[in-house]
């Protein structure tokens, strides 16, 4: 077992402050490629140079500790590999459906790479979005925008597929499940963006597909019904190729609000997953259709609102025996009086910690990590993360094979 080693050094060690690190604990970062948040840089669209830079932030993280990458590869219904389904991406080569020259697989090379320091790879797509920034996105006449213009909603300045659509669902799973078997990926993972956030003033426009249901749901049902269905459908479908490749979800930070809902957190958001983004995280979680939850907990300790403490306490207490891993905001450095406090990641770290159903973080994003924020890297690489961990085992999961 390729994990075999760091198991018995860490449970054999300890850490500064006496007590036990531990031996198993998932430790990822996000790696954004939409709008080349993170990778590739922006202009870079020579292989060479994508190359070395993705092994520069795997150097840096596995320095800092780090056991796992989150790596986006489908940000807008494109593609960062050779896909039967979908275009080559515009954050990868500057134009949408060129393919990389000299060509390369990049996905191939991230896993293969990642794999190369025992690290898991887990391949993060977005599940609706099909055109970033209407007008101002590459579109090849190819896209499926262009041949199927009767799946996709405008919403904002974006296209989204319609989650109603059965034609769409069955598109997405063809897409997860083309990935899965092709590549050797250690997850399928996804974050908040299931119906979109909501934009003051306007409605989502599925009005028409809401009257041809014939539904007797109400519309806020009938629309997490159709997001449910393609999360039951995705996990079958990772299940029945590869039934060690797990799936999660990254979901904004509150189910529900306690206000509106007694199973809620004690917050006050704004929107929630299950009244806005129509995503019933704790129903999938019930019914054992995703292994994993990574809330975005990016508020400080203390917020009026969303208290990381509060809502960490929640999501430990409604797991339902899946693995959670705690969304960690590393880019907030900074950005306000608790952020400029060099104590505030390393003690949302020791807290986590405390919860026997918390197994770990996942840091938001790559390139926060660049500059040593307050010190940060210096805490995981000297203190919080000195030790290595394991990734930790999903029992109900066969090995891989």
């Amino acid at each position: 077992m390729k994990y075999f080693y760091l198991f018995f050094v860490a449970l054999l060690l300890i850490t500064n402050n006496g007590k036990a690190q531990n031996s198993y604990e998932f430790r990822g970062v996000w790696i954004a490629s939409v709008d080349n948040i993170d990778w590739p840089i922006k202009g870079k669209t020579n292989p060479e140079d994508q190359k070395a830079e993705f092994i520069r932030q795997l150097n840096m993280h596995q320095q800092n500790g780090m056991n796992a990458m989150v790596v986006q590869i489908r940000p807008a219904a494109d593609a960062f590999y050779p896909s039967p389904y979908e275009p080559w991406s515009e954050w990868l080569t500057g134009v949408q459906g060129q393919a990389p020259s000299p060509y390369y697989d990049p996905l191939q090379f991230m896993i293969e790479e990642t794999h190369k320091r025992n690290m898991v790879f887990h391949a993060w797509l977005n599940p609706y979005r099909a055109e970033f920034k209407i007008g101002g996105s590459s579109i090849v006449p190819n896209h499926i925008t262009k041949t199927k213009p009767e799946w996709f909603l405008n919403y904002g300045d974006k296209k989204y597929f319609d989650p109603a659509n059965l034609k769409v669902q069955q598109f997405v799973v063809d897409v997860v499940n083309d990935i899965v078997k092709r590549y050797d990926v250690d997850a399928i993972h996804m974050d908040d963006y299931f119906y979109p956030y909501r934009i003051a003033g306007k409605e989502f426009p599925d009005a028409e597909a809401y009257s041809n249901s014939k539904s007797k749901l109400s519309k806020e049902d009938w629309r997490r019904s159709n997001v449910d269905s393609i999360i039951k459908k995705i996990n079958t479908a990772i299940k029945k190729e590869k039934p060690w490749v797990q799936f999660g979800i990254s979901p904004f930070s509150v189910w529900r609000n306690k206000s509106i809902d007694p199973r809620g957190s004690d917050s006050q958001a704004g929107q929630t997953n299950y009244d806005d983004l129509y995503a019933d995280i704790l129903l999938w979680l019930k019914e054992k259709w995703i292994d994993y939850v990574a809330p975005q907990l990016y508020l400080e300790i203390g917020h009026a609102k969303i208290d990381y403490e509060k809502l960490l306490d929640w999501w430990s207490k409604n797991s339902y025996g899946r693995h959670v891993y705690i969304g960690q905001a590393i880019y907030r450095a900074g950005s306000n009086t608790a952020w400029k406090n060099p104590n505030e990641l390393p003690n949302q770290i020791k807290l986590l910690r405390q919860y026997e159903n918390v197994q770990g973080s996942i840091f938001f994003s790559s390139k926060s990590f660049n500059n040593n924020p307050n010190g940060w890297c210096d805490s995981l690489k000297n203190n919080c993360y000195k030790l290595p961990a394991a990734i930790p085992p999903m029992p109900w999961l066969p090995q891989k094979q």
